[in-house]
């Protein structure tokens, strides 16, 4: 699927990843694209495989005009909510940005707010635009490649849950270990089944 490169300079994309995992950050990215580069294969990060996102996200790093990470751990996401810990990343991201943007293009039905950041712009939220709008699509894979890196790191520390096997997310295998386990400090205790098996295990909730 073919993305629409920026006509505009300086046009921020942004993204997330990691909204519906148990355990990790929900983390998000900032891509300011150069206007109609000569380079292809953006795409919504969760079509693309492991080695073509490595290699996309190099290039990104590489040859943007600037891009910027922020996330929210799960610490955060407990206390404000996974939509407001989102946005708040979102926010952290765009101040991570080395150089201001002229315009905000964020995936989904909500964007977040630019008060307090330092610049003004409009900003377009967009349902879908992992995959139509290239800066987003670029965003989506920083965001992602960072998160599966951090939560790859995160199984050496706490390597009972296989965190590099799903990255946090809710399958069969996590579920069971969590059952068997509980809770380790990078569950999200909000969750279910993290509140469940805290409440199992005697861990605070």
């Amino acid at each position: 699927m073919s993305v629409r490169w920026p006509a505009r300079e300086r046009l921020a994309g942004v993204d997330e990843a990691g909204r519906g995992p148990l355990a990790g950050p929900v983390v998000a990215a900032a891509v300011i694209l150069p206007v109609r580069p000569r380079w292809r294969g953006l795409d919504d990060s969760k079509r693309l495989e492991a080695p073509v996102r490595e290699a996309l996200a190099a290039r990104i790093r590489r040859e943007a005009v600037a891009w910027g990470l922020g996330w929210a751990d799960a610490a955060e996401i407990d206390a404000l909510n996974i939509l407001e810990a989102t946005l708040l990343a979102m926010r952290r991201a765009l101040l991570a940005l080395p150089v201001a943007p002229r315009h905000v293009q964020v995936d989904g039905n909500r964007a977040p707010s630019l008060a307090g950041l330092g610049f003004e712009a409009p900003v377009e939220a967009i349902v879908g635009g992992d995959g139509r709008e290239a800066a987003i699509a670029a965003a989506s894979i920083l965001a992602k490649t960072w998160r599966d890196a951090y939560m790859a790191l995160a199984d050496a520390r706490y390597p009972a849950y296989g965190f590099a096997v799903h990255k946090g997310y809710g399958t069969p295998a996590h579920q069971a270990v969590l059952a068997a386990h509980g809770a380790c400090p990078l569950h999200r205790r909000t969750f279910e089944p993290v509140r469940s098996a805290c409440a199992a295990t005697g861990a605070p909730s």
